[in-house]
């Protein structure tokens, strides 16, 4: 399931958006990580990702992403609001990939769609090479559960919310998901 993957700290994450944000495929690559850790979206789904599930009808970049049942694990699709990061990214890609209108929005050298096993060792990579330990091609994914986790009370939300974000049949799967945190949790009961 990936539950155990680590969720990765802000300084962190800006670190490995950095890192993808160089060489020849930065733009691909910055949205990769983006995907992950902004849309919560796992490596078969962002391996899925087809332009048509992120654009308008006039062709520019959404408000959000539409993921098919198609791609979605266990044929639980789901739309997810477009971070404004994870937007700017796209829009980059989508005019270094020349506008397309419809194919792979994460593509590999050959142009088609990634296999969800190559996305999950292309993080893999990048995390060994920055010295991540225990991070894997879940990490984003968890960590946007868990941001997000924490965050609903402050835009009225209930967990419900966070369930749908990650397509998830059961809330306690969702549960699994979310990392504890030992601060707020001393902080919360000294507020008693």
């Amino acid at each position: 399931m990936g539950t155990s993957a680590k969720t990765l700290a802000p300084g962190d994450l800006r670190r490995l958006e950095t890192r993808a944000d160089t060489g020849r495929f930065s733009a691909r690559n910055k949205t990769m990580v983006l995907l992950s850790y902004r849309a919560g979206l796992r490596a078969c789904e962002i391996a899925g990702l087809d332009w048509q599930m992120v654009l308008t009808s006039d062709g520019r970049i959404g408000d959000a992403i539409f993921i098919t049942d198609q791609i979605a694990k266990n044929g639980r699709g789901r739309r997810v609001p477009m971070h404004n990061n994870l937007k700017s990214a796209l829009r980059a890609h989508h005019v270094a990939s020349h506008r397309p209108r419809r194919g792979a929005v994460v593509n590999s050298q050959k142009g088609g769609h990634l296999t969800p096993r190559s996305v999950v060792n292309w993080f893999k990579t990048i995390y060994v090479e920055l010295g991540f330990d225990g991070c894997s091609s879940h990490s984003g994914r968890r960590t946007f559960i868990t941001e997000t986790a924490r965050l609903i009370g402050k835009v009225g939300g209930s967990l419900r919310d966070v369930q749908e974000l990650a397509g998830h049949r059961a809330l306690t799967t969702t549960e699994r998901y979310i990392e504890g945190d030992r601060d707020a949790q001393r902080r919360l009961v000294r507020m008693l």
